[in-house]
């Protein structure tokens, strides 16, 4: 008996509380129909707090930010950008982004440059990064040594979106060339062969300031000390080393050949380096013909003694040591010896076999090539 009380009244105290719970949603109800502007009020507050967070805090960037760079060009406008965020599968709503420019006036601060976005960025947080460029990555640039002006302007416009006519003018512009400390025609034989890293289309100035400024760091004074010993300009020995550039990619055999060219130069021996022919030709480097070697140029060291008027490429750090400091021996010629390197002879006599073993030896690969193939 006692244990029904019990339960009856558990029962009757859960049926109460379910009257008192009804009576207050009756409450709530009768007053929300007693003041429905209130409930618009609330559906409007809530709209608009979600309108801003998605315009403005929601992440828009997604995972794929992590793998997809985008570039802002010079001059690029803020559509174009977003088209390139769509794009590139960065974005998760465009039109928000859109909006929280146009509203926060940040449609017009971007700065230049490659982008690789984490992911969640909100909207401001996008804007904000465009325009202090804080995702901004360095985009490495490799230059070979003994390359061109015009193929490192070349690399820079492809790899770095730089102007490819405006860095070559700029390089090729003696006034400049003296702006930056160099007293040569040109910046030829002065852009330092290295992997540089940049910012994507950083101006052409700066790109050309930082490889000469890297050809003065390496040039130091003990260098400057050697050049004034040998009684040579900055300018001649930039030459010279820009030809043992060209004529070989063996370390070991660098100061070799600006041995060779010394002797030649002490016995008033014209230098006769091919390389200064396929400098000279308006359509080189190609395959050079007898009728080559009386192009009329001053680079032409077939026709004219000494080192020709500059550099023909810019050369590298290994080779201008070479010239500096060269290997003493009596080695007046050289050949390539079909393996890579070259052989080097003491007199025209030996010299003369040495390309009589070179070129059979090419006669032979080419036998061999075409019965191969």
């Amino acid at each position: 008996m006692r244990t029904k009380v019990i339960q009856f009244a558990g029962n009757f105290g859960n049926l109460v509380n379910g009257i008192e719970q009804m009576m207050r949603a009756n409450n709530a109800l009768g007053f929300f129909k007693q003041h429905p502007w209130l409930v618009a009020l609330g559906i409007i507050l809530f709209v608009v707090v979600l309108f801003v967070f998605l315009t403005f805090w929601a992440p828009n960037t997604t995972s794929l930010a992590s793998e997809n760079a985008v570039t802002v060009p010079r001059g690029a406008t803020f559509k174009a950008v977003v088209d390139s965020l769509e794009s590139a599968g960065v974005l998760r709503t465009r039109w928000t982004l859109e909006l929280a420019g146009r509203i926060l006036g940040k449609t017009r601060s971007m700065k230049v440059g490659k982008y690789l976005f984490p992911r969640g960025l909100s909207n401001v947080e996008i804007l904000g990064d465009l325009a202090e460029g804080t995702s901004r990555i360095l985009v490495p640039v490799v230059i070979p040594e003994g390359w061109r002006m015009e193929r490192t302007a070349v690399r820079y416009g492809q790899v770095l979106g730089l102007e490819t006519q405006r860095f070559f003018e700029l390089c090729d512009k003696a006034s400049y060339a003296r702006e930056l400390g160099i007293d040569a025609a040109s910046l030829e034989g002065y852009l330092m062969p290295d992997t540089y890293k940049f910012l994507w289309q950083t101006d052409e100035e700066e790109v050309v300031q930082r490889m000469v400024e890297e050809f003065r760091k390496f040039y130091v004074d003990s260098l400057h000390k050697r050049q004034e010993n040998l009684k040579m300009t900055l300018n001649e020995v930039v030459a010279l080393a820009s030809i043992v550039e060209a004529e070989t990619q063996l370390d070991q055999e660098r100061p070799i050949i600006a041995g060779v060219y010394f002797n030649r130069l002490k016995k008033r021996m014209r230098l006769e380096a091919d390389p200064t022919i396929q400098y000279a030709l308006p359509d080189g480097p190609r395959r050079l013909s007898y009728s080559d070697l009386r192009f009329d140029s001053p680079y032409n060291t077939y026709r004219n003694y000494g080192l020709p008027p500059g550099p023909i490429n810019s050369p590298g750090r290994k080779s201008i040591l070479a010239v500096l400091y060269p290997e003493k021996h009596s080695y007046l010629y050289f050949v390539a010896n079909g393996a890579g390197g070259h052989t080097f002879s003491r007199s025209y006599a030996e010299h003369r076999k040495a390309v009589q073993t070179y070129r059979r030896l090419r006669r032979e690969a080419q036998r061999n090539s075409g019965s191969s193939g």
